[in-house]
């Protein structure tokens, strides 16, 4: 285990046995009306939150070798993000953070704590940290089916569909709603890229957004054309904050690229919507619903921050452009619906592969005495015994 579980839980967790009750039943949140409300199913399979140790993180993600690697900037972001399996089967995200970004382990706990209370079923939910020695790392649901950014921007076999834009939409801003009712409504550097797609194919918020890169880090990695304006003169992420970068998705979301916010605006004073409209929908989308959408976008790209919608407001408008609420996300992203395939079952070891397994000579030798092998008959009879 590692280094901040035992004391900083006593310290700053007295409620721990009572967590700890909780956990087995986690409390999660569904999407029905406010996108607030509860939901126990949201939960199933789900772990509850807790502290991995570094040797289980090392044999999930082989070592944290660079192929397990799926950073948006590879092997060059600042913070890198492994996949990885645990001995259950179970596909983990692993955030690694160096130690010059959280020097004190406990603070890494408490922030990690707090965003590992939150489930939803619209959330790559947080499951587990690891603090031990220099590592920092955070432990999350991996989504299979990549992120909105490759859908959108590097799609190879379709484009998204007008209808499953408008889901993906509604969806994050029911994550970003629930976690402003939860007391959490920070969310550091919301782009493309932190929109990902569960084994259905519903789109979820990553969850690794809900905590800053640092203690005291820049919460921007995106380029300053897209960064809220009250950020560049004050440094800090505000819940308006949040909303402007919302506002970027939205832009993104219409037009299939990733245009600064400034220059889109000048399309919306002008009225160009249609010039903003990705031209790979082909005109297959509802002008009605893209001027709802286009004119949220513009509400959120206010320069004054008090101007904005708030999260519940971004719920209301989006929530009546569902169209298609029966249809399966992985057919409107046309992908396969993923399926994974059983466990290879093993076949059991005979006495000889037993003994073999357990490097037990005596055990061997007592195996080859009973079956009369003879050094000079060559290494047939052992394959044999092995089988």
């Amino acid at each position: 285990m590692g280094c901040c579980e035992s004391s900083f839980l006593k310290e700053t967790h007295p409620e721990k046995d009572q967590t700890q009750q909780q956990q087995q039943e986690p409390r999660n949140h569904n999407q029905s009306g406010s996108g607030a409300e509860p939901d126990l199913a949201a939960a199933n399979g789900v772990p509850s939150f807790s502290e991995f140790s570094l040797a289980d993180l090392k044999a999930a993600t082989n070592n944290f070798s660079s192929d397990n690697i799926v950073s948006e900037s590879g092997e060059k972001a600042p913070n890198l993000v492994y996949k990885g399996r645990l001995q259950n089967r179970k596909w983990i995200a692993v955030k690694k953070f160096t130690k010059m970004a959280w020097p004190d382990p406990k603070q890494f706990a408490e922030e990690a704590w707090g965003v590992g209370k939150l489930r939803h079923r619209r959330l790559a939910n947080l499951i587990g940290y690891c603090c031990d020695g220099d590592e920092r790392l955070l432990v999350a649901e991996y989504m299979i089916n990549d992120t909105l950014a490759k859908h959108l921007f590097h799609w190879e076999n379709q484009t998204i569909e007008w209808a499953m834009r408008l889901r993906v939409a509604s969806c994050i801003a029911e994550a970003l709603y629930y976690c402003s009712s939860e007391g959490r409504p920070l969310y550091h550097d919301l782009n493309a890229y932190r929109v990902i797609f569960d084994e259905d194919g519903d789109p979820r918020l990553s969850c690794f957004g809900l905590m800053k890169n640092s203690r005291d880090g820049g919460s921007y990695s995106t380029n300053l054309a897209y960064t809220p304006p009250e950020y560049l003169k004050t440094g800090r992420v505000t819940p308006e904050s949040v909303i402007y970068s919302f506002g970027t998705v939205l832009l993104d979301l219409l037009s299939g690229k990733h245009i600064p916010p400034s220059h889109a605006l000048d399309m919306i004073r002008g009225k160009n919507i249609i010039l903003l409209m990705d031209s790979h929908l082909e005109g297959n989308f509802s002008t009605e619903e893209a001027t709802v959408v286009v004119g949220l976008a513009s509400q959120c790209l206010q320069y004054e921050p008090r101007e904005r919608p708030s999260t519940k407001d971004l719920v209301a408008t989006l929530a009546p452009l569902q169209t298609k609420p029966d249809v399966p996300s992985y057919f409107m992203l046309g992908i396969s619906k993923y399926e994974e395939a059983p466990p290879t079952p093993q076949r059991p070891l005979s006495p000889m592969g037993e003994a073999c397994s357990r490097l037990d000579l005596t055990a061997i030798h007592q195996i080859l005495v009973m079956n009369h092998y003879k050094d000079d008959e060559g290494t047939n009879e052992v394959n044999d015994l092995l089988e």
